[in-house]
């Protein structure tokens, strides 16, 4: 419930005042301590003779019954056209009302902007049925900071360091079938970085025993460069680019990148940039080998491998 900043009375306050009346002080005076006219003291104590402390609730404004009601044969008509995709004020000179009472019924039926007429696009949800068959690159723009932001440290007399510090890139990659992850920190977003980034990945991958096939990355320059696309023949892998401004193709990669801010990134208060770094290997550990992940049953990523336990143990210690 909202209540007006300056309101005199709110729920607790009027039941104080009906208590002052029932304990034996003029409405006058209960109202004058309240700082209301005994009209509105006598007011409340009448409800709550009436309806108990409920009574002292507030009550909708809206008239309980309507003098002329708009006809249902006319909302229904309204409806018909409005389905038709005609505009508010065209259906009003068909129907004979004025613009103002076709607004209000269209929005009363959900249908106040067309594009509420369209029908939901259906939810498509893909899955790889091997690892490596399909991993999702994509970058997220972070700033270094040499120290805490006004947030954390409640001034901002030092700020001016921060906003010189620069850049960092965190390149992120996800396995679409096993959900395992990898993260490094680049100097920027360009395509050397995204090249060294690629085969740091798929060697990553590789070392779990997992041969990548396939990458999908969005429209980036980076990964429209030919420096990518060579590198990509050169490891044998098949590159697939995302429809322009779809980033829910990517799905994986960007959930994973708001998991990364939420637990890695803004997890804590870093004292640097440098010290947030030094996190994300822990954080990628966690996440791969112990984090439970809903979409695969609550289980860890490294659980969809399948390793047998002398190689658990060995790439776990």
């Amino acid at each position: 419930m909202d209540i007006h900043k300056n309101a005199r009375l709110t729920p607790l306050g009027r039941e104080r005042l009906v208590k002052m009346v029932l304990c034996g002080q003029t409405a006058q005076a209960a109202g004058e301590a309240a700082g209301v006219c005994p009209r509105t003291a006598r007011k409340w104590l009448e409800r709550h003779n009436q309806h108990g402390l409920a009574g002292l609730q507030d009550r909708s404004s809206r008239p309980h019954r309507l003098r002329q009601p708009t006809p249902q044969p006319v909302i229904e008509r309204i409806e018909a056209l409005r389905r038709l995709r005609m505009p508010g004020k065209e259906i009003a000179a068909q129907v004979g009302v004025s613009a103002a009472t076709v607004s209000r019924v269209l929005k009363r039926l959900g249908l106040n902007k067309l594009s509420a007429l369209d029908p939901a696009e259906p939810t498509r949800r893909y899955q790889r049925e091997h690892p490596g068959e399909l991993i999702h690159i994509d970058i997220k723009k972070l700033g270094r900071f040499s120290t805490p932001g006004h947030r954390v440290r409640g001034e901002r007399r030092e700020e001016w360091r921060n906003r010189r510090a620069g850049w960092e890139f965190v390149h992120v990659c996800i396995d679409d079938a096993s959900r395992i992850a990898f993260s490094q920190i680049r100097p920027d977003e360009r395509k050397r970085s995204a090249v060294a980034f690629l085969k740091a990945a798929v060697a990553d991958y590789k070392s779990l025993g997992i041969t990548v096939e396939r990458v999908m990355t969005d429209n980036g320059s980076c990964y429209r460069s030919r420096t990518f696309r060579n590198a990509c023949r050169r490891l044998r892998l098949r590159h697939i680019r995302t429809r322009p401004y779809t980033p829910k193709t990517n799905g994986k990669a960007e959930r994973f990148i708001q998991t990364s801010l939420r637990e890695w990134a803004y997890a804590r208060a870093y004292q640097t940039s440098r010290q947030r770094a030094k996190e994300l290997p822990f954080f990628l550990h966690r996440y791969n080998w112990h984090r439970p992940h809903a979409a695969i049953g609550g289980n860890p990523p490294i659980s969809r491998l399948g390793l047998p336990e002398d190689n658990l143990l060995r790439l776990h210690s």
